[in-house]
């Protein structure tokens, strides 16, 4: 009989751990949210980079690492982002989103908001061991990234988002 206990023991601790991690995920990626819903209602940063198709702002510490068509390739130290634009759709346009939304067949968090003819969005997936796949944007521009940390990354997406125009 006592045998058994420490058979079941492990078991039962594992399935509270997994379920504590599965609630703290879900908790994190809520607080995600309301930290990028509230970096959307804020006041929008004043760009500081710019090509022949956008302007954006791009908060201390991050740099360019590449352009592509549509894109430009962002780093933080080891983290990677990507901004992509599509000059053709407006801030209050859905048509990225949409097209994000539809990337997976099931999102975690899936959230939208409006502000001055604005739209604005966030997607969120964890991936697997707590890493995230974040997507937050308005209208035509979107920033996508891989996250562990996604209460503190989506802000700064948001940030970075939300200081984007097209030229």
């Amino acid at each position: 009989m006592g045998r058994s206990r420490w058979i079941v023991l492990p078991i039962v601790i594992t399935i509270m751990f997994l379920c504590a991690c599965s609630s703290s995920g879900r908790e994190a990626q809520e607080n995600a949210f309301k930290a990028a819903e509230k970096e959307f209602q804020s006041g929008q940063e004043k760009p500081n980079r710019h090509n022949k198709h956008i302007e954006y702002y791009l908060p201390f510490g991050f740099e360019k690492d590449k352009e592509t068509p549509n894109n430009i390739l962002l780093k933080n130290g080891s983290k990677k982002y990507i901004l992509f634009y599509n000059s053709h759709e407006k801030p209050e346009s859905k048509v990225v989103y949409e097209s994000s939304f539809q990337q997976l067949k099931k999102w975690d968090l899936n959230k939208t908001f409006e502000k001055d003819g604005k739209f604005g969005y966030m997607l969120s997936k964890e991936q697997k061991d707590g890493v995230y796949q974040v997507v937050v944007g308005i209208g035509g521009i979107k920033v996508t990234t891989e996250t562990s940390s996604p209460e503190s990354d989506a802000p700064i997406m948001m940030k970075i988002a939300h200081s984007a125009s097209i030229k």
